[in-house]
């Protein structure tokens, strides 16, 4: 009989002993049996098995903590990205806004700058209230010290 299960191999020794009537022997792992002679030349002794390790109950609190708290964290982690992405979608509709605003701004000063015609601006500050061009010792020319704006700090001397 083919070794096994000690209490499977025992079992169907007894089953074929008892309902067959055939001698039969279940050796443990190791015995030495001599076909020719019919002798067993080492009958070998039950090896002690291991017990199966049995998980405390500290290590399945461990183990049970240790999985709350990468369940927390993946459950964090992915409201994160969720939030990460609606601030993009946020972000992205305010500069769909920023660009949708600065087109109107755009067109409506064209508008303002095309409606403005300024020959007729020259033609009735010439003609109708009498001003004339500067001519060049009326100009006095100022440097400045930064590109934004020139402050006057005092009046324009005649």
């Amino acid at each position: 009989m083919v070794h096994g299960d000690d209490m499977a191999c025992e079992s169907m020794a007894q089953y074929i002993s008892k309902e067959l009537k055939i001698p039969a022997y279940a050796p443990y792992s190791g015995t030495i049996y001599n076909l020719g002679t019919g002798e067993f030349e080492y009958d070998a002794i039950p090896k002690k098995r291991e017990k199966k390790m049995r998980m405390s109950f500290l290590y399945v609190a461990f183990l049970l903590g240790a999985f709350v708290l990468l369940g927390k964290s993946l459950i964090s982690y992915v409201q994160l990205q969720s939030d990460l992405t609606a601030s993009a979608n946020r972000i992205s509709a305010y500069e769909q806004e920023l660009n949708n605003l600065t087109l109107a701004n755009d067109d409506e000063y064209s508008k303002m700058v095309n409606a403005v015609d300024l020959e007729e601006v020259r033609r009735v500050a010439v003609e109708e209230l009498g001003m004339v061009y500067a001519d060049s010792s009326q100009v006095i020319t100022y440097t400045r010290e930064n590109s934004d704006y020139v402050r006057q700090l005092k009046d324009i001397p005649d």
